[in-house]
């Protein structure tokens, strides 16, 4: 009588991975080490190319115009706030600052108006011409302001609107309205339906729809597209050269070019860079206040 042993058990082995299967799961991470190193040090150049001239700019508006060319360099010794004051003063900075409030204000307001509208029925409605209309004010993107500027000229004189603010005003607003109607159409295009159709059902009307409902969603569209449009604005100078020449109603570039110009070959330097820094703190202080808003309108569209 046999009796059958049974075989022994074949002994598991588990194998590690070293060298070269351990190498690649860390070669992914310190090659991102590296993208992100080289990202952070561009980024930290372009801010200094950037951050560097402004502070030079504030720093020379202090100075006097003997230390702006013996020293360019140097912290001011002692502080000139009386170049603020005489660029507020005798170079007229304050009316051409009243001025531009007004334009670039009423401006933005009539093409946030007129370009949602615009932007919200083409975007949510159907009809023939759609897509025509569009496209049009996609068009007037493309179209060079130089080349219109002859036959602008005649129009708006014509029309009696030449050296009048309301007149700059209209010019601004149809210069800005073709990029208004294209990034808030791709906005509006983006907000969810659902909550408009349930307002319908209830018995709302497409006008309360669109000002109690849809403008409210689309809030950071219209701050991100009205900054673009006030920087736009702030710094256009081709348009009121040409269609504003009335000395008592120029804006901020023009002042500005009026007050490095004025004294011919004596320019008064400390009083151009108080000016210009004037110039450039409603700019920056729109931007510090909105910029969340400015990065979640143009976002939106791609988290859908």
């Amino acid at each position: 009588m046999t009796t059958t042993e049974p075989p022994a058990p074949v002994p598991v082995t588990v194998t590690k991975t070293h060298g070269p299967a351990g190498r690649e799961d860390t070669a992914p991470k310190s090659e991102g080490r590296v993208l992100n190193v080289f990202s952070h040090g561009v980024l930290v150049l372009w801010a200094v190319m950037v951050v560097l001239p402004l502070l030079w700019a504030v720093m020379t508006s202090f100075k006097d115009d003997r230390s702006i060319f013996g020293s360019p360099w140097a912290l001011p010794r002692t502080l000139h706030f009386d170049n603020w004051s005489r660029a507020w003063t005798e170079a007229n900075m304050s009316d051409y600052f009243l001025n531009t409030v007004l334009v670039v204000g009423g401006s933005l307001v009539g093409t946030l108006v007129l370009g949602s509208m615009a932007a919200y029925v083409l975007a949510r409605f159907d009809f023939p011409g759609n897509r025509f209309i569009y496209y049009l004010f996609i068009g007037g993107m493309s179209f060079p302001v130089m080349l219109a500027l002859v036959p602008l000229f005649y129009v708006v004189n014509n029309m009696g609107l030449l050296n009048t603010l309301h007149g700059l005003i209209l010019v601004y607003i149809a210069y800005s309205l073709p990029f208004t109607v294209f990034f808030l159409t791709a906005f509006f295009r983006t907000l969810p339906t659902s909550v408009a159709e349930a307002a319908f059902v209830d018995g709302a009307s497409h006008t309360r729809i669109f000002l109690q409902i849809m403008l409210p969603m689309a809030k950071p569209g219209l701050i991100s597209v009205g900054i673009f449009n006030f920087l736009g604005q702030w710094n256009q100078y081709m348009l009121p050269t040409v269609l504003n020449t009335d000395p008592d109603k120029r804006v901020l570039t023009q002042g500005l070019v009026q007050l490095a110009v004025s004294q011919g070959y004596k320019g008064d330097w400390s009083g151009l860079f108080a000016g210009l820094v004037m110039a450039m703190l409603p700019v920056l202080a729109a931007y510090v206040v909105f910029q969340r808003q400015v990065v979640a309108g143009l976002t939106a569209g791609a988290l859908k």
